[in-house]
């Protein structure tokens, strides 16, 4: 990976906000910065691209608002496609890192991209907001650049331990995960917590089709409740297979990799029906104000999973271009001390970058949707 330099100045010329309050006003009084791009970094292609896509859409929403509000002064969202995979997001942060205009990056969406480019972005001064990565180990890199926007597996694993054991009253439970740095992570957290209740653990892997041996395993294993640690490619087919092996009545339990109707078409309808995930995630028709029906406009879809927290991640950096932030040094000083309401949280980073507010909600697939059921406590 080449070399980049460090917190790069950007030469960037300001026009006067106008003081419209309602859309990015300048609190302190001075020029907005102009012709500036907050990046992207996630999946919009391959296995796991509907993920990525519900996140870079809710940051495209984000900027869009802006930009309607400031004609004069517009703001670009540029995506850079990591199609969810460390090596391919490897290959694309440098390019993001020298474009000086770039002085925000919402993602990168998945843990093990962001993991893998992390020290790329230190280097470079870049402020990153993620709207997905949930691994607990992201904020421990001592990286001054990170922050995210929702709580890590910390908060998830716990909530989804306490689920299964209080809600589902399952007392043996067979834990897979598909070895990547967020599936595995958020396992071993489940694992932990459960604690006697695990029967028996496997790990499957990335792109992986043929669940046969696993299937047999956990159904000899006697698991009323199988718990998946990954993405929901593989999770659907795993949950597919496992019915047609006549494990139908056994519950299926994933995290917010699984979170999206894209699993329906890998399991079926039928062996969907009534897989739970967590995720700490509001449920976007809970967003205040006109959220949900403005991205259904704009995308001809419902948002999903991370489309709330992603406007939210644009809106800081978007508050910060409005209150004349021209350099990452600057934007990196707006992120660190941000504290407002935004629609899914206040958002307020610690000196880690993570934020106070770490909810998990249950959700449901039912009837081809995924249903909230309720904030897990």
């Amino acid at each position: 990976m080449a070399a980049v330099s460090a917190a790069v100045a950007l030469a960037i010329t300001g026009c006067s906000s106008g003081g419209d309050d309602d859309g990015g006003s300048n609190a302190s009084g001075g020029d907005k910065a102009c012709d500036l791009i907050i990046g992207f970094v996630g999946p919009q292609t391959g296995d796991n691209a509907a993920l990525g896509i519900n996140i870079s859409n809710g940051a495209q929403l984000a900027v869009d608002q802006y930009n309607e509000k400031n004609a004069d002064c517009k703001v670009t969202l540029k995506k850079f496609d990591s199609e969810g995979k460390p090596e391919k997001a490897s290959t694309v942060v440098p390019e993001v890192v020298q474009d000086e205009k770039i002085i925000g990056v919402v993602g990168p969406a998945f843990s093990g991209e962001t993991k893998a480019t992390g020290p790329t972005f230190e280097e470079a001064g870049l402020p990153i907001i993620s709207a997905s990565a949930t691994n607990p180990a992201l904020s421990e890199n001592g990286w001054k650049i990170f922050h995210r926007v929702l709580g890590s597996d910390n908060a998830q694993g716990p909530q989804a331990a306490k689920y299964i054991k209080d809600d589902l009253k399952a007392s043996k439970v067979y834990v897979v995960d598909d070895a990547s740095e967020y599936g595995k992570g958020l396992a071993d957290i489940v694992k932990k917590d459960l604690g006697s209740a695990v029967v028996k653990s496997q790990t499957i892997q990335d792109g992986q089709t043929d669940f046969s041996a696993v299937v047999t395993d956990i159904r000899s294993s006697g698991a009323t409740a199988v718990y998946f640690g990954g993405y929901y490619d593989e999770a659907g087919l795993l949950r597919k297979q496992l019915s047609q092996a006549g494990g139908q009545s056994i519950t299926m339990i994933a995290g917010d990799g699984v979170k999206d109707v894209k699993f329906i078409d890998g399991a079926g309808a039928a062996a969907a029906e009534g897989t739970i995930v967590t995720c700490p995630c509001l449920p976007p028709e809970k967003a205040p104000g006109t959220f949900f029906d403005d991205y259904k406009k704009a995308f001809s879809a419902d948002p999903s999973t991370y489309s709330a927290e992603a406007f939210d991640a644009a809106t800081v950096f978007l508050d910060g271009i409005a209150d004349g932030k021209k350099t990452r040094a600057e934007m990196l000083e707006f992120v660190n001390s941000y504290d407002k309401q935004g629609i899914t949280k206040q958002v307020k980073f610690d000196d880690k970058g993570e934020v106070a507010d770490k909810g998990v909600w249950a959700y449901k697939f039912e009837g081809g949707k995924i249903v909230a059921l309720k904030e897990i406590k």
